[in-house]
């Protein structure tokens, strides 16, 4: 698995961070998402309200961002709750960032499904092209980190990268992808052998011709 991240000095962090605050449009996504909850609830919002925070984060680095522990303590301000409520939250999914991240987190899935199907060739492509297991490359350009299942077990192997997932992959697809990322292109999301979803690679085998609602199988009636 991925080795620890580093996290900065807190005096440091604290020094950046310390601040943290909404900015305005932010403020009124942070506002909608506290509506959604009864009063006393406001608990609930830990999870999309830290979201809304790494994103923050995020657009001010320049990276896929990440929770400085001054943001944590912001959010569960925020909510009305101890820090340590929050904190739990923030450390139990591994969607947050407890640690810098590069502009592209690319998490390779290497559980049972994607190590059968590739997944070592995958770490491999990102190996060659100088990303290391709980570092950034250099350019803080990518963030290499190995995890657990990501729920794309049909199209393995995949990583996730940001919001994005990319799916059938080997050596050769996963440097296509990292160079097009590099180069500033946005690879197309989703399998990288052209597959529909999750249906068999040479395409769907069942409900392959639609059948108009208006009518029954007969066509008897409309």
């Amino acid at each position: 698995m991925a080795e620890a991240a580093h996290i900065p000095d807190e005096a440091e962090t604290r020094a950046r961070w310390g601040g943290f605050a909404w900015n305005e449009e932010n403020q009124k996504k942070a506002n909608e998402i506290l509506a959604r909850y009864p009063k006393g609830r406001e608990q609930s919002a830990s999870i999309p309200f830290l979201d809304l925070a790494q994103r923050q984060v995020g657009a001010e680095t320049q990276t896929q961002g990440w929770l400085p522990v001054p943001v944590i303590e912001f959010v569960a301000r925020q909510i009305g709750v101890p820090y340590m409520r929050v904190f739990e939250v923030a450390t139990f999914y591994t969607m947050f960032n407890l640690a810098p991240v590069g502009r592209y987190h690319v998490q390779v899935c290497g559980t049972t499904p994607c190590m059968l199907r590739g997944s070592d060739d995958v770490l491999a492509a990102c190996k060659n092209r100088g990303l290391v297991k709980g570092g950034t490359t250099p350019d803080g350009m990518f963030t290499l980190t190995e995890v657990e299942c990501l729920g794309t077990c049909a199209n393995a192997p995949m990583v996730q990268i940001n919001d994005d997932n990319y799916e059938d992959l080997d050596y050769d697809r996963t440097v296509a992808v990292l160079e097009a990322l590099a180069n500033g292109e946005t690879p197309k999301a989703g399998s990288t052998i052209g597959r529909q979803t999750s249906c068999p690679e040479g395409g769907p085998t069942t409900l392959t011709a639609m059948v108009d609602a208006n009518h029954d199988y007969r066509g008897e009636w409309a």
